[in-house]
């Protein structure tokens, strides 16, 4: 499989969340990691609590199959020993892979837990704990050492928890029996290739139920793509170094297309009567034009110098709005959300000792379960303002048609759907 630069395209295909342009986001565009420090906890304790079942009668029919295949694609055979001797089918892990939530948190709730108090207090003291190491990566690659650790602390809670699954078990319970099979062979694939080149034991390969790895949440082809050994010791090792984790997540935002010199962005105020059908990610204008049109910072000044941006507000008009850059759009390449991105810019801002989001969200408002966003849709296309197929995804093309629909009711046509709306559309 061709290599994908965005880390989260590559993981929706295992979780089954909508990646890339040609498909709409999630209903309220939650991060589509599978492991979160949220969550893994539980999900530990969960898995304490309960016997796993035998697998399957053909599961090692199946591994010894895809172990011949992968030492005819050149994996050595002390490799195969070492990685694939005892290798166990986890039943939670498929699990896991055919769970969908019904029920998505509203950004605000996301942010309150990603940009926590405690979190920002964390970040704080693991920048003045490895500030050489962080700004020798911001040298070498142009990323801003408070960014790279604020990827840091989304990701794995600065290394607090990465999950605890074995990396090769996941992927190779997933290529045995999960939705994705191709792609998740590929990626055990490529984990035995790391193994071979001398990166990582395969004991130390560990992550989340889905294959990300380490510090850093890097699947297997992402690692091989985009890690880089920081500490010169000639290995790259995401799960114990951290000059290895923070030149990593910098070169892969470097190659994301990240501008030095450049913020991710900035909250600001929208005029009266502006055009919420412009806030779409997918419209780009120039910092200068959007000033023509009345955006301006909040706290006053001028737009930061983007060549192109759009304006975003995730949660309607009564929320928060945001003027992002490049740089909001190379941190979607390493998680393909909304939230996600607002989370990394604004924790970063909070480590660096900038204000973080001033604006309040609307907290009242009830946003949609995907059942509901169906319901939505189904009504959207049955008053004529066609969203095509409902899918319960809430993405551009229903935003469109939700916006027309805002517009003839006489309400600021903003494309945020909430329970609100969905019961005036059904009456």
């Amino acid at each position: 499989m061709k290599r994908m630069l965005g880390l989260s395209l590559v993981l929706g295909l295992l979780a089954g969340c909508q990646s890339g342009p040609a498909r709409e986001a999630s209903a309220a565009d939650e991060p589509r990691k599978e492991a979160t420090s949220e969550s893994a906890s539980a999900e530990a304790a969960a898995r304490g609590a309960e016997a796993e079942p035998a697998p399957p009668a053909d599961f090692d029919a199946w591994l010894a199959r895809f172990r011949r295949e992968a030492r005819g694609e050149g994996i050595s055979e002390r490799t195969l020993a070492r990685a694939l001797d005892g290798v166990r089918f986890r039943p939670r892990v498929i699990e896991l892979d055919r769970s969908q939530p019904e029920f998505v948190r509203p950004i605000w709730q996301y942010l309150d837990s990603a940009v926590s108090a405690q979190r920002v207090s964390q970040g704080r003291a693991k920048l003045a704990e490895h500030r050489d190491t962080a700004r020798r990566m911001e040298q070498r690659y142009g990323v801003p050492a408070e960014v790279i650790v604020a990827i840091w602390g989304i990701e794995s809670n600065y290394g607090g928890n990465f999950g605890d699954f074995s990396t090769l078990e996941a992927l190779a319970t997933l290529a045995f029996d999960g939705r994705r099979r191709d792609f998740a062979r590929g990626e055990l694939l490529a984990a035995l290739r790391i193994i071979d080149a001398g990166d990582i034991a395969p004991e130390r390969m560990i992550g989340s139920w889905a294959g990300a790895m380490g510090h850093t949440q890097f699947i297997p082809s992402s690692f091989e793509a985009y890690a880089v050994d920081g500490d010169g010791d000639g290995r790259r090792d995401i799960w114990g170094s951290i000059p290895d984790v923070m030149a990593s997540t910098a070169n892969y935002l470097a190659r994301a297309g990240w501008q030095p010199g450049q913020p991710w962005g900035v909250e600001v105020t929208l005029p009266a009567g502006f055009d919420h059908a412009q806030t779409e990610l997918s419209t780009r204008r120039s910092a200068r034009e959007w000033t023509e049109q009345g955006v301006r910072p909040v706290g006053g000044g001028a737009l930061p110098d983007f060549d192109t941006a759009s304006v975003l507000v995730p949660a309607g008009a009564s929320g928060p709005a945001f003027l992002v850059g490049p740089n909001y759009r190379a941190i979607l390449r390493y998680n393909n959300a909304t939230s996600y991105a607002l989370a990394v810019g604004t924790l970063a801002d909070r480590i660096a000792g900038r204000d973080g989001i001033a604006q309040s969200w609307p907290r009242d408002e009830q946003p949609l379960m995907r059942r509901q966003v169906r319901e939505m849709q189904q009504a959207l296309n049955a008053r004529g303002f066609d969203v095509g197929s409902p899918d319960g995804i809430m993405g551009p093309n229903t935003r469109r048609g939700l916006r027309a629909y805002q517009q003839s009711i006489g309400v600021t046509p903003d494309g945020f759907a909430t329970l609100r709306l969905l019961e005036r559309l059904q009456r």
